[in-house]
């Protein structure tokens, strides 16, 4: 028994032919979809952007903008929702493929069956329920994990809190035994804060949640102040943290937002001092000069380094390394979501037993 359609089905037939629209148009709404219908590329594109469709029924061979061109922009399009395309040719034209190989999803020809068109139209809408039935999980779940993240939050810095007193006595003196177990109880409550924290900001990247406040930032300062708040995890290990910049000049200083920037730094000087047990991790800054409108940013460590295989899918979502002291898998990709919400880019250099330079370009202005 061939399924009934959804009466909230909506599809669009472009054709400059008025004798073609007509005919598909009676077919599509005998079988109770809402159709809307346009004479050429450039109002089907107006209507696209106006309207969310379920599917769109194109033909390729058009006057002014054929089909390839509205399946060229609505595939570039990244704001607008997934929407199939069926293209519509005649006999005597010339091959499909190109419009297949820009994103249209399948091909009918001119002149075209009652059954064939609406196996076709059929079997594309199913693709579509099927991908905003995927979708609308994915959405949940991530709406679920910003919830479950942020409720998180207040017992955490609770619990933070209450171990702070407790290391400064308010409770009165703690033997040399109680204060060891009360430090390593908050330092594993800081380290579950803090991937709590990674994991609520990315997800207001990937939500489209996160507004940048851009504003001129000298990183030559920025990255001073980093080491600074960082110098207690190096000073253990004897570790150098320096900056290798010059510092009073104009060409350190770019546009951007100053809270995420610090959030990149500390992420990447952080790594570098986790991952070094000797020697030093050092941050080259190079201004921007003459046509070069970007300044680079190098943090550079003598640690374990990274092997080759690694590289490549380092800056993904939870793809941790194969090392013994692995993280959330969430800290780099977090970095590229901040480097590319600027404009810049980001990249590694490393050899497994030399060392990791991580570099970065960010724009002087935005």
């Amino acid at each position: 028994m061939i399924p009934s359609p959804s009466q909230s089905d909506k599809i669009l037939v472009v054709d400059d032919s008025p004798d073609n629209v007509f005919l598909i148009r009676t077919i599509l709404e005998e079988e109770g979809y809402i159709v809307s219908t346009a004479e050429n590329g450039a109002i089907a594109l107006a209507k696209i952007e106006a309207s969310n469709f379920d599917l769109v029924l194109l033909d390729l061979m058009m006057p002014g903008m054929d089909g390839y061109e509205v399946t060229r922009r609505v595939r570039e399009n990244k704001d607008l929702r997934f929407m199939p395309i069926l293209l519509i040719t005649a006999h005597d034209s010339p091959n499909v493929a190109q419009g297949l190989d820009l994103g249209a999803d399948d091909f009918i020809r001119k002149p075209v069956t009652v059954d064939e068109l609406m196996a076709r139209v059929r079997s594309l809408l199913r693709l579509k329920h099927s991908i905003d039935e995927r979708d609308e999980i994915a959405k949940q779940r991530e709406d679920f994990v910003s919830r479950l993240t942020h409720d998180l939050r207040t017992p955490l810095v609770a619990a933070e809190r209450m171990l702070e007193l407790l290391q400064q006595g308010a409770l009165g003196e703690l033997s040399t035994q109680m204060m060891e177990v009360i430090t390593i109880m908050g330092r594993s409550n800081t380290n579950l804060l803090a991937m709590v924290n990674t994991l609520l900001e990315v997800y207001r990247f990937e939500a489209g949640r996160k507004n940048l406040a851009f504003q001129p930032v000298n990183l030559y300062q920025l990255s001073q102040e980093v080491i600074g708040e960082l110098t207690a995890l190096a000073q253990p290990k004897g570790l150098a943290v320096i900056v290798d910049a010059v510092e009073e000049t104009n060409a350190c200083v770019v546009n951007c937002d100053r809270l995420e920037v610090h959030r990149l730094l500390t992420n990447l000087v952080g790594n570098a001092i986790k991952f070094t047990d000797k020697g030093a991790v050092t941050i080259h800054i190079t201004p921007a000069s003459g046509s070069n409108e970007f300044v680079r940013v190098e943090i550079e460590d003598t640690g374990t380094g990274i092997p080759l295989e690694e590289q490549a899918n380092l800056f993904e979502r939870f793809r941790q390394g194969n090392h013994k002291r692995q993280g959330s898998g969430l800290g780099l990709y977090l970095s590229r979501r901040i480097v590319e919400a600027h404009k810049g880019t980001i990249q590694v250099r490393s050899q497994f037993g030399q060392g990791s330079t991580f570099i970065i370009e960010l724009p002087v202005k935005q």
